[in-house]
Order: C-alpha cells, then structure tokens, then sequence
C-alpha cells in the first residue's frame, strides 16, 4: 500500500507528490493528460511562488518579473517587490519542470480519471490503488470535491477568464493590469518575444470583444497571436470544507475566489505543502485551519478588490485611488510576494 495518492497532476499535485517524496512517502499521481499541459493561467508566479519552486528543487525558465503596475487611461500605480523577484513563466514550462523534478524523486504517474472513492477507517482506495491518503488536486471544477458533497453552490454573473498569448518583445517587467469598468486585462512576459494576456470578467463575450476595451494595450500589441484563446470559470467554487475523511483538498479544488491578485501558483504550491506535512506528522485534521491561514491575507485582498470592481462606478476609482497613495499600493504589492 502506498502513502499518498494524488488526483490530478497540474502544478498542486505534482506540489504535492514532490512534498510527500521529499518527505519519505510513497506518492503515485493519477492523471489523464500527458505532460505538459496548458490550461488558462496569468502565467505570472509572485516572489513567494519562486522561492517555493526553488525549496522544491525544481528549475524553471522565464522573465524576472520586478512588480505590479496598474493602469486606467492616465492613471497609473506601480510597486516593485522588495528584495526577491517574480517570475512570468509559460503554463507548459512550469508544468514540465514539475513533472521532471516529480519523475526524479521516484514518483509514479498513472494515466487515468481518479473515479469512484471509497474509504475505510485506515486506507482510501480509487483508481484502482489502495493508499492511506488522497490528496485531491483536481482542479478548479473538482469532480472529487463534488461527489464528497464538499461543494456549495455557486453564484449567478461569477466571472471568467480567458487568455491569449501575443508574439512581441515584452515592453515592461512588471505584471501589468489594465483596469476598465468591465474588468481587467493582465500583461505577464513571459518569453524574450512571448508575452500573455489575460482578461477577467463577469461578461461573457468573446476575447476580442473584450480587449477591445483596452485600447491602449491593444496598441502594443503589433505582433501577431501566438496561442489559440483558452478559458476558465466560473472561477468563484465554494467549499464545504477541505478535508473528508482520509481525502485532502489542495490547490483550486480546495476552493477558489479569483484570479485578480495573481496568486493562484503561490497558493497550489503553499497548500500542497501544508496538506503533505499535516500527513507526515499524522494530523490531516490541522489542514483545515492551515489552509485558513495561509489563504487568509489572499482572501481579504482579494475580497476587497472584487467589491470595489464590482460597480463600475466604483471600478474606476480603483486607479487613481492607488496612484494617490503610493505607500498603501506599495504594502498591498508587497503583501502579495
């Protein structure tokens, strides 16, 4: 019987393979797509993210990414991170890097769908293998976390997320995010000629329609698509609770507010972490309030920002708000490393 399995090997699970073999457990990871896998994503790791890769031995390419720019028309905000950087970094790049560093540390890889669940006092069994624990790192519409009845009902106009990636010298290091009445287009360089762009918003219409709203960014982009558009939401899933007998939420299966501040990386590697050392050390019941910890800052940020954007009134004060108190832009961009 092995210590840890793993439903699903995006970036959380893999986190959580290399974790749990770090950490002397026998971890076999479930998933159905071959590696690497793209998905949409802003592409950009904050300074904690990067040093949580590094802990993990896992080396990755991209570009240094020196802090946070808003901009609405005139108005602009900026903060650089202080003291360690972040890192624009393709989705496929990440995910291939995980991938090798898990293949290194001896952790099998099922191909496969986790499937039914059952459990025991003692042991958890799916996909055909029997282990003591699953860790379930399904993604952001976990099919594990719905038939556990861990999830609530989602919300009417949640938002949605889609991104594009745009063959141009990238004009700036920082992640830029272009603030309209509607939502936000999120710049991430993440290639010497690659750059990703990314839009969030309650709207459900097509990219094109929706970078139309961002003039000004639409005019740096004089080279040509580089990607097809892929998309993701609604991105609000809210949990129950995260863990359910010998099973163990990590990453957006654990629960999901928004893409706005950038974090969703920094979180899936945080969370995989906790979920591993709360196994190792044999009290799975502590995730929850570690989960609540480390998610805690995230949420309230977060949390803010929707309710400001959520009028487009008060979207537009977002801004000029920030430009006027550079040290209350600065502490929130330097929260977020």
């Amino acid at each position: 019987m092995i210590d840890v399995l793993v439903a699903g090997g995006g970036p959380a699970g893999l986190a959580a393979a290399i974790h749990a073999a770090l950490a002397g457990l026998e971890a076999v990871v479930v998933e159905p797509r071959a590696a690497p896998v793209d998905k949409a994503c802003g592409e950009g790791v904050m300074p904690g993210g990067v040093a949580a890769l590094r802990a993990l031995g896992v080396e990755v390419t991209g570009r240094e990414l020196r802090g946070i720019r808003y901009l609405d028309g005139a108005a602009r905000a900026e903060a650089a991170f202080r003291g360690r950087s972040g890192l624009g970094v393709r989705r496929t790049a990440l995910h291939a890097a995980l991938h090798q560093r898990a293949l290194g540390l001896g952790v099998r890889m099922l191909p496969g769908k986790i499937g039914e669940v059952h459990q025991s006092a003692d042991t958890v069994t799916a996909a055909g293998t029997t282990a003591r624990w699953l860790i379930a790192a399904d993604g952001l519409h976990s099919p594990l976390r719905r038939s556990l009845g861990l999830e609530l009902p989602g919300i009417a106009h949640g938002r949605y997320g889609l991104r594009r990636h745009y063959r141009v010298e990238p004009w700036t290091d920082f992640v830029e995010v272009h603030w309209s009445a509607h939502g936000e287009a999120y710049v991430t360089p993440v290639g010497d000629d690659l750059v990703g762009v990314a839009v969030l918003s309650r709207s459900r219409r097509g990219y094109d329609e929706h970078l139309a709203g961002f003039p000004a960014l639409t005019a740096s982009l004089r080279g040509p698509a580089a990607t097809e558009v892929r998309g993701a939401g609604p991105l609000l899933q809210r949990v129950r609770r995260r863990v359910a007998g010998r099973v163990l939420l990590v990453g957006d299966a654990a629960g999901y507010l928004d893409a706005l501040t950038g974090e969703g990386i920094a979180l899936a590697l945080a969370t995989a972490g906790a979920a591993v050392r709360c196994l190792a050390a044999g009290r799975p019941e502590d995730y929850e309030r570690a989960w609540a910890r480390l998610t805690r800052r995230h949420r309230l940020l977060t949390g803010a920002l929707l309710a400001a954007s959520r009028r487009p009134y008060t979207a537009r004060l977002i801004v000029p708000a920030a430009s006027r108190m550079p040290p209350v832009f600065s502490a929130v961009v330097r929260a977020l490393q």
